[in-house]
């Protein structure tokens, strides 16, 4: 108790002094400011600023020359420890259909309106597959009521505002308005559960598209079916979630969540070792037991020989030495960045970024994404830390995740201690 008061009497006299000295017109600074650390965000671990080589681990056979090795340094970041599971991203589909809901009375008067215009679905109830309408193969497992078209899933749309600070930039101070630079976005959430169909041809996974999204069973597997614009948007949702709760209590906000680039990636799955084909070190895919260290296609039809035929748990395998789980294998996983062959050459080597969000009508090539880890079907190559491909930003596919990052305020997370 007196090692308390005698701290509220420092910090009192402290007050007193700085309000004295800037009564006195000494250049104090604004009195009041209480010091600020970096909260860290559920389910992230810390990755500290760091240097390391980036590219390839090992021969390259082809001479491709897309991933060269190259020294950068990359800022500390808050990274969520696993994919984002079916259940994460399910929050964010209830916030939007939560968001278009109306009350209970006019949903109550509705009903009564339309009679057989309704379906009721639950686990124990079967739904009308003769029915034109296929959404309703879509609707949330549980929910008693809810009309056909209401919530059509292509209607199922989350619009946010973004503010394009490259063009800001870019352009000469005043002769744009500040308002020009906000874009305006909208994007159906909702995940494409028939790309496990679509994916493959003459195979059977009609129960993973029924199934794999809602099933309870799946909660912790990671979201697929999700393209890099509905990756962006969920980030987006996740900030504008946290930032609301900060504010209702008086306190600054944080950094956005965002996709990492690349680099960020590539830094992150290494865990703090350098020049390592894969993120537990070595160049081998199994440890000295002979057992498989991740998700992938081990031998040629072999989907099982590493114990998971399709995406496991999330959290499935040891993790690497940041605490980071599947960076290699389970699900290839979206970053931010354009992709281009020669980016390691023209990217600076401070945060390597390279950005691109193509509209619709642009060419095909300016919207190819850098996708990073391999995935569960994908052979040992792929899952390489230094391995990079892409895929087009307005596809869907049952192999590619994403994982959200934050930028770290401050210099380091170890400074409060």
């Amino acid at each position: 108790m007196r090692r308390i008061g005698k701290i509220l009497t420092i910090a009192g006299l402290m007050f007193m002094a700085s309000c004295m000295n800037q009564n006195r017109g000494e250049l104090t600074g604004v009195p009041g400011r209480k010091p600020w650390f970096h909260p860290q965000p559920y389910g992230t671990v810390y990755v500290k600023t760091g240097t390391f080589h980036t590219g390839q681990s090992d021969q390259d056979i082809f001479r491709s020359y897309i991933a060269p090795n190259k020294q950068v340094s990359i800022a500390a970041m808050w990274v969520d420890e696993t994919e984002i599971t079916n259940n994460e991203y399910r929050q964010f589909v209830y916030y939007v259909i939560d968001s278009l809901a109306r009350t209970i009375t006019e949903l109550t008067q509705e009903i009564e309106n339309a009679g057989d215009n309704y379906v009721i679905l639950d686990y124990k109830k079967k739904i009308d597959y003769k029915s034109e309408d296929l959404d309703q193969m879509y609707y949330t497992p549980g929910e008693r009521f809810r009309h056909k078209k209401q919530y059509d899933t292509d209607k199922l749309i989350f619009t946010y505002q973004w503010i394009d600070y490259r063009e800001a930039a870019a352009t000469q101070k005043g002769t744009k308005k500040r308002s020009s630079f906000v874009k305006n976005e909208s994007v159906p959430i909702y995940p494409d559960t028939l790309c496990w169909i679509r994916d493959f041809a003459y195979s059977y996974n009609e129960p993973m598209t029924r199934q794999y999204f809602w099933h309870p069973k799946y909660d912790d597997y990671p979201v697929v079916g999700v393209n890099w614009k509905q990756a962006k948007a969920f980030c987006k949702w996740r900030t504008e979630w946290l930032n609301r709760y900060w504010e209702s209590i008086g306190q600054p906000i944080t950094e956005e969540f965002r996709l990492p680039t690349e680099f960020e990636w590539e830094y992150a799955a290494r865990g703090d070792r350098d020049n390592n084909m894969y993120p537990w070190g070595g160049p081998y895919t199994r440890n000295s037991k002979g057992c498989f260290l991740a998700n992938f296609k081990p031998n040629r039809g072999d989907y099982m020989g590493d114990g998971g035929m399709c995406p496991v748990r999330a959290d499935a395998y040891f993790p690497n030495d940041y605490g980071l789980y599947n960076m290699a294998g389970n699900v290839a996983e979206w970053t931010i960045n354009a992709y281009s062959e020669s980016t390691h050459q023209f990217s600076h080597d401070l945060n390597p970024d390279y950005q691109y969000d193509a509209r619709e009508d642009e060419s095909i090539t300016m919207k190819r994404k850098v996708i990073r880890g391999g995935s569960w079907k994908d052979i040992a190559y792929f899952i390489q830390n230094g391995s990079r491909t892409y895929e087009y930003q307005d596809t869907c596919k049952s192999y590619i995740g994403f994982r959200c990052v934050q930028t770290y305020i401050g210099r380091s997370a170890m400074d409060k201690k």
